[in-house]
């Protein structure tokens, strides 16, 4: 072992030797504190060395980063040591690094290793499972991710994220997270590290549903990626894959599966050196699968050698599910006393971290090897699953509470920045800034007049165009009509007349019974005739009346549309007392806009189920009244708005006035009145 890293060593003592010295490799100078920190960082990450010589290399780095500027560079190397404590599990001294490099990016304003030390504190807070700490710094991180417009950090964080409700045990809200990450990543390049995790994740969960088949099939979509050359063979994810592969079929009590399994990942190599706590878990699961199998070979001495390892790395979850396995093996070979000792530690080591769930898989393990004391045992299981349950519908909603939480504060800190940068500059340049604001709201209300009045204009347009054209229908009827009415007068009144005439002449020399009856026929004809021409009268005044209500028929032509096109009930009364011909075609144009511009604003926004338009004549004026049932507005803010604008503008027009009556849920009615104008039109 000392030949190994004789030669490192020996390159170590000639820097330190020649340290003063400076080579210049083109115009780049290297001094010797560079060389001794590359030396350093390559010895913190050697995995063959053990913890405590890696340790030491990655405090001598520490010690020389932390005298340097800070630059870009600098940062770049404190997050380099806190990775160093990260991969050796130095919690202490990673969470010390990362605070300081996290201080000085804020001092240099370095928004993307501010980021990036965020995610590394979520990391330092999920190790301590204290999951709220660590879920404010994910989210922190991800709304810094958006706004970069960072898709492959961001999905980083989201599984991370995913990841910590998973531990709470909010298995839904970690899936759904998962798969927001595979459609924000998706298009992204070299993400296949992102893709394993977010697999591997999803295998577990539905792992944990019971939904095997599923798992199974994302940890085989992961199996693959893992074989990726971007993912590094030091992450040994092929292994990690395997156990839990394994570990399903565990559940799922096919143990050749799974013993086929965990013996695949034990065959990964540099597996102990790279992830000792993998190797660890797989020996473990290794023993059990064979224990379940009735397969004594190397038991228990699998079982002593992941337990010795994870008490090295002080893997309490791990050591916890060891002793639990242990007091599982020997209660099978009755075996009590070591059974229930590995027991109790296992309950004792599960009250000291305070693993809800760990205690209850020692208390169960404990009623049944002493089945005399399983009242009591059970008794305090179900009190601290209850109170697990709690916890983990608080935990949830925890996590909600601190994204509305970190929202707010950012909102206010926010607006506190803006306040004092207002503070600074406001005075020297707020006679400035309140004239350029007057000219350009002076320029925004000309223009909005003046787009206001073009579209008046195109809609009376439209609707003169429309009555122009109802007009020429209605005088072509006409025109047909007349033609018809000469053609009877022509071909049925005036030759009945001609030929009652000509009987009454010759029938002046007679004055016989027979000539008076003959008289009286004829006169009775006559009288057929007049009823005749009185209905072409009757036809001719009908046509006038048309004529004269065409505004009601484009109303109606309205009102069908509204009730073809959209779903709320229509229901219209127009008074046939109202007497159109007095109106000017001004006033219809604008009534007509009205009710067009208010059915719209129902259509769009009220969300009603029924409408009521109304038309009627009270004394000199006409009413408009529209009502709904829809979900009404704060009439103070809508005056505001262009379509109560429109309304009042016409309403003005013609002379009358408006009342807008609304409140939220409660509906809204429109109230026109407007003076009938005295003024006859030509017919």
């Amino acid at each position: 072992m000392k030949n190994k890293y004789y030669i490192p060593l020996l390159l170590f003592l000639i820097f330190l030797c020649f340290g003063c010295t400076k080579k210049n490799i083109g115009n780049t100078p290297v001094t010797s504190s560079e060389d001794s920190l590359s030396t350093y960082f390559s010895l913190a990450n050697d995995f063959s060395l053990a913890r405590e010589k890696r340790q030491l290399f990655s405090r001598k780095a520490f010690d020389i980063v932390i005298n340097q500027e800070n630059d870009s560079l600098n940062r770049v190397n404190f997050f380099k040591v806190a990775n160093r404590y990260y991969n050796i599990n130095d919690w202490k001294d990673f969470n010390k690094t990362v605070h300081l490099v996290l201080e000085k990016s804020e001092s240099a304003k370095d928004t993307l290793n501010i980021t990036k030390a965020y995610t590394y504190l979520g990391d330092y807070y999920e190790s301590q499972a204290v999951l709220d700490s660590a879920f404010l710094f994910y989210y922190k991180a991800e709304k810094m991710y958006i706004k970069l417009g960072d898709n492959f950090n961001l999905g980083k964080t989201l599984i991370n994220k995913a990841n910590l409700q998973y531990k709470a045990g909010d298995f839904l809200s970690s899936e759904k997270s998962v798969f927001n990450v595979l459609r924000i990543i998706k298009g992204e390049k070299q993400i296949n590290n992102i893709l394993y995790d977010a697999y591997n994740l999803l295998g577990i969960i539905y792992g944990e549903l019971g939904e095997y088949e599923n798992a199974i099939n994302y940890h085989n979509k992961a199996l693959v990626i893992s074989e990726d050359e971007m993912i590094p063979k030091e992450f040994q994810s092929k292994a990690t894959t395997y156990n839990n592969i394994g570990f399903l079929y565990l559940n799922s009590q096919k143990y050749l599966q799974a013993k086929n399994y965990f013996g695949k990942g034990l065959e990964q190599k540099n597996l102990k050196i790279q992830k000792p706590y993998v190797y660890a878990m797989l020996l473990d699961n290794l023993a059990y699968s064979k224990f379940k199998l009735k397969d004594s070979d190397r038991l228990p001495e699998l079982f002593y050698q992941s337990l010795k390892l994870r008490d090295s790395l002080q893997l309490t979850s791990g050591i916890f599910v060891n002793k639990i396995h242990l007091s599982e093996y020997f209660a099978s070979k009755k075996d009590s006393i070591k059974a229930l000792q590995y027991s109790k530690e296992a309950l004792l080591l599960a009250r000291s971290t305070n693993i809800s769930r760990d205690i209850l898989v020692a208390l169960k393990q404990l009623a049944v090897i002493e089945p005399e004391k399983a009242s009591a045992y059970t008794k305090e299981y179900i009190r601290v699953n209850e109170k697990l349950q709690k916890a983990e519908r608080k935990i949830g909603d925890k996590f909600s509470r601190i994204e509305y939480e970190t929202d707010q504060i950012k909102g206010e800190n926010t607006d506190l920045e803006t306040k004092n940068r207002n503070l600074l500059f406001g005075f020297s340049i707020i006679t400035m800034l309140g004239l350029f604001l007057y000219i350009i709201k002076a320029q925004k209300t000309k223009n909005r007049e003046l787009l206001f009045k073009q579209e008046q204009q195109k809609v009376n347009e439209e609707i003169y165009n429309l009555m122009i054209s109802q007009q020429s229908t209605i005088e072509t009827n006409r025109i047909v009509e007349k033609k018809r009415v000469a053609q009877e007068l022509h071909d049925g009144v005036l030759g009945r007349m001609f030929g009652v005439r000509m009987n009454l002449d010759g029938l002046n020399r007679f004055n016989d019974e027979m000539a008076v009856n003959q008289r009286n026929s004829y006169l009775a004809e006559l009288k057929n005739i007049e009823q005749d021409i009185r209905e072409i009268s009757h036809d001719l005044n009908r046509e006038k009346s048309e004529l004269i209500n065409n505004f009601v028929a484009i109303v109606n032509n309205l009102f069908e549309d509204q009730k073809k096109t959209f779903k709320p009930k229509l229901v219209t009364i127009i008074d046939p007392a109202i007497k159109w011909e007095l109106l000017s075609n001004a006033i219809k144009i604008n009534l007509y806009r009205i009710i067009q511009e208010s059915l719209q604003n129902i259509n769009k926004y009220a969300n009603a189920n029924t409408i009521k338009v109304e038309l009627k004549k009270n004394g000199d004026d006409l009413f408009l009244s529209i009502n709904d049932d829809g979900v009404g507005f704060n009439v103070n803010k809508a005056k505001r708005g262009i379509g109560i604008q429109n309304i009042q503008s016409r309403t003005n027009e013609c002379n009358g006035t408006v009342d807008i009556k609304s409140n939220k849920g409660e509906g809204t009615t429109i109230t026109i009145t407007v003076p009938i104008e005295q003024k006859l039109i030509l017919t």
